[in-house]
């Protein structure tokens, strides 16, 4: 079943940073789509639970 989910995320300081951390979420099995936004500290994941663990999208 798919399922979005909010994750806090500090010690961001670039536009860089943001990118890295997106790009290493969806590199994980079952993501669909994941947006990280600098300014809320924040990253938003789609993805499949069937085939991913919320706790690994936190790791």
């Amino acid at each position: 079943m798919e399922r979005r989910e909010s994750l806090k995320i500090s010690g961001m300081s670039c536009a860089a940073c943001a990118s890295r951390i997106e790009k290493g979420l969806t590199k994980i099995e079952g993501v669909k789509q994941a947006n990280v936004n600098l300014a809320l500290e924040k990253a938003t994941v789609e993805f499949d639970d069937n085939l991913t663990d919320p706790q690994q999208l936190a790791a």
